[in-house]
C-alpha cells in the first residue's frame, strides 16, 4: 500500500510517501521562497524520488494551514494530530513534544501508544517562531544557518525582555549600538525563543522522553537553552522538518488500511 503526506507550513512544503506504512520511499522539503508552487514541486520531486505516478498514491492526508489549497489532496487531518503520529511512530517512549515552526509553536504531552493527552499551541504571534529567528539574522547580519555557531562562542546571554518581535528587533539594534557582543545577542534570542516554547511545555506538563520536531528544532542553540531551562534531555527527531508530513502518511496509511477491510480486500 502506498500513501502519502502532506504538509504545507508557513515556511516549507513537505511531502513523504510511504510503502506499507513503514516505509519512506520518497520525500522532499521546499521552502518558502519557491512560492505558490512549493507544494507542487515538492510532491514531483518526491514522486521521481519514490519512481512513481500521482496516480499510484492510493490515499494522500494533508496538514498545516495550507492544507486546503492543493487539489490533489483527499484528506485531512490538524497538524497537532500529524506531529503527535509521526513521533510516535519514531520515538514510542517520547511523552513531550515541542515543535517550533515558521510561525506557530506548539507543545504536546502523550500517553502510552501516542495518545494525545494535552497540547497547547501559539499561533497568534510570531515571536518565539521560525519567523523570529529569521527577522533576528536579519538585523544581526548573519545567516540563519549559521546562528548556532555564534550560540557556542557567547559568555553571556543577553536579555531580550521584549515578547512581540517588532520590540525585540528595536532591542537588538540598540544592544547592537551599545557594542554587546553579536554573539551574546545571538545566544540571548535562541533563550528567547527557548523560554516562550518551554512556557507552553510546562502548561502541557513536561515528561521525559521529550522530543523536538519543526525547522528550529535543527537550531543547537535553542535546542540547549530548551534542554537547560526544562532540566531534561531533549531529543531531535530525525529529519524534524518533516515530522506533520510523515504523520499525515501513517493517517492515510490507516485510512487506506481499514477501506479495505471494510471492503474485505484484506
Amino acid at each position: 500500500m502506498i500513501t502519502m503526506g502532506v504538509d504545507i507550513g508557513s515556511a516549507s512544503s513537505k511531502v513523504v510517501i510511504l510503502m506499507d506504512g513503514n516505509r519512506v520511499i520518497g520525500s522532499q522539503a521546499v521552502q518558502r521562497g519557491t512560492g505558490s508552487s512549493g507544494p507542487q514541486v515538492a510532491l514531483d520531486a518526491a514522486l521521481v524520488e519514490a519512481g512513481l505516478e500521482l496516480t499510484q498514491i492510493e490515499a494522500i492526508v494533508a496538514t498545516g494551514y495550507g492544507r486546503r489549497s492543493c487539489p490533489w489532496t483527499r484528506s485531512e487531518v490538524s497538524e497537532i494530530s500529524c506531529h503527535a503520529k509521526g513521533i510516535a511512530s519514531l520515538y514510542p517512549q517520547a511523552r513531550t513534544i515541542i515543535d517550533i515552526g515558521g510561525q506557530d509553536a506548539k507543545a504536546i504531552r502523550l500517553g502510552e501508544n501516542g495518545m494525545i493527552m494535552q497540547f497547547f499551541m501559539n499561533d497568534k504571534c510570531a515571536a518565539g517562531t521560525g519567523r523570529f529567528l529569521e527577522v533576528m539574522a536579519r538585523v544581526l547580519e548573519v545567516p540563519l544557518g549559521e546562528m548556532e555557531q555564534w550560540h557556542d562562542r557567547s559568555a553571556a546571554p543577553a536579555a531580550i525582555s521584549s515578547t512581540c518581535t517588532v520590540f525585540a528587533e528595536s532591542e537588538v539594534i540598540s544592544q547592537l549600538s551599545a557594542g554587546v557582543d553579536k554573539a551574546d545577542i545571538i545566544a540571548g534570542v535562541h533563550k528567547s525563543v527557548a523560554s516562550k516554547a518551554c512556557s507552553l511545555a510546562c502548561r502541557a506538563g513536561v515528561e521525559p522522553e521529550v522530543v523536538m520536531s519543526g525547522g528550529v528544532a535543527c537550531n543547537s542553540g535553542v535546542v540547549k537553552e530548551i534542554a537547560r531551562e526544562l532540566g531534561v534531555l531533549v531529543t531531535v527527531a530525525r529529519n524534524p522538518q518533516m515530522i506533520g508530513a510523515l504523520g499525515a502518511a501513517l493517517y492515510a496509511y490507516e485510512e487506506l488500511k481499514n477501506k479495505q477491510l471494510k471492503e474485505g480486500i484484506l
